[in-house]
């Protein structure tokens, strides 16, 4: 039998809510500074910063995230109204707003790699688990994000990432999976990670 193939990582892409939640796809529109230095691609994590406006979260293992980014929009100074699905580096437009999935209780899909593209799998083991993030820079000409999760997984409390479940649709012939569900973790006692909107110290 032939088993799908997953070629690259592709970042996080939100498919539901835990606990069997009805996932409407709503976004939150957060604004991304003038000329930020650094590309936002489509399922990149991302983060507030002290200023209240969103830049890429380039965490791992100890990520402070406040959800993924899902494209963006900008007054383009010659076509107008323009919606990108990458935010490009030091863009120099005043109004860029970000949607961005930020609900602390979504559920992603996401790629498993040993080190930066390369595709790997884990067991159903790693249910349960916390996972680090991998960081691949997207590409801009698709505007899709490269970030994964490393297939080593651990109980380490402070790593961003908890394993849920794996996705069957892509099992290989030896019983391994290369896509997962994932979940945020909640902000580990005594550290500065995890999801933004659970941190008590705020951000």
């Amino acid at each position: 039998m032939a088993y799908p193939t997953v070629s690259g990582p592709y970042g996080l892409i939100p498919i539901n809510l835990i606990g069997g939640q009805v996932f409407a796809g709503a976004t939150r529109q957060i604004p991304i500074a003038t000329n930020s230095s650094t590309a936002i691609f489509f399922g990149d994590v991302v983060k507030l910063d002290s200023s209240g406006t969103l830049q890429k979260d380039v965490g791992t293992s100890a990520a402070t995230p406040v959800g993924v980014f899902l494209g963006c929009t900008y007054t383009d100074p010659t076509f107008g109204v323009t919606f990108r699905q990458f935010y490009a580096a030091t863009t120099n437009i005043t109004d860029i707003v970000a949607y961005v999935q930020d609900d602390p209780s979504v559920l992603f899909k996401v790629a498993v790699v040993s080190t930066g593209s390369t595709i790997s799998y884990v067991n159903r083991t790693a249910v349960g688990n916390n996972a680090v993030l991998i960081q691949t820079t997207g590409s801009t000409i698709t505007g899709n994000s490269a970030v994964s999760i490393s297939s080593t997984t651990a109980t380490t409390s402070t790593f961003p990432i908890r394993i849920i479940d794996v996705i069957n649709e892509t099992e290989s012939a030896t019983g391994s999976f290369t896509e997962v569900i994932v979940k945020w973790n909640e902000p580990s006692s005594g550290t500065t990670g995890g999801h933004q909107y659970r941190q008590a110290t705020g951000i």
